[in-house]
C-alpha cells in the first residue's frame, strides 16, 4: 500500500501532497441549479520547477513532454469536472496527474536498425513483377 501523504507515480517516485495545490471552482455543463451553486470542478497544480522528488534530468524531460500543460511559473495544471462530487473529481485529478507524469517519464527503447530478410525482398520484387505483367496485359495495341 502507498503512503496517503503522497501521490504514487512510479514504484520509486511519489509526489508529496504538500507539493500539490487543489482549487475548487464551479463546474460548467448540464446539471441545472446544482452546477450553479456547488464548486465541484477541481484544478490540481504541481510546481514542477521546485519539486524535490524528480532529478534534474527527469525535470527537463517532464518540461519538454508537458510543455502545453505548464504555465508561466512552471506549474503543471490538471482539471477534473467529470463527476458531481468534489471528492470524486479530486481522485480523478490525482489519477490524471499520475498518468500524465508516468507517461512523460517513460523513456522509449532505442530502435535497432534491421535489414529486411532476403525472402521479403524477393516477395516484394515478385509482387512488383506480377503487377507490371498485369498492367502490360491491359495495354491495347493501336497498330
Amino acid at each position: 500500500m502507498h503512503d496517503p501523504d503522497s501521490l504514487p507515480i512510479t514504484p520509486d517516485i511519489s509526489i508529496p501532497r504538500s507539493e500539490l495545490t487543489y482549487r475548487a471552482t464551479r463546474s460548467g455543463g448540464p446539471g441545472g441549479q446544482h452546477v450553479n451553486t456547488s464548486s465541484t470542478r477541481i484544478e490540481l497544480l504541481w510546481d514542477l520547477s521546485h519539486s524535490r522528488v524528480v532529478s534534474d534530468e527527469q525535470r527537463e524531460r517532464l518540461r519538454a513532454k508537458l510543455a502545453p500543460r505548464l504555465d508561466a511559473e512552471g506549474m503543471v495544471r490538471v482539471v477534473a469536472s467529470d463527476h458531481r462530487s468534489q471528492q470524486q473529481n479530486r481522485v480523478a485529478a490525482d489519477e490524471r496527474l499520475a498518468a500524465l507524469v508516468r507517461h512523460a517519464l517513460h523513456v522509449p527503447k532505442k530502435r535497432r536498425k534491421t535489414k529486411p530478410p532476403a525472402a521479403a525482398k524477393e516477395r516484394r520484387i515478385k509482387a512488383k513483377k506480377l503487377q507490371s505483367e498485369r498492367k502490360r496485359n491491359r495495354r491495347v495495341d493501336l497498330d
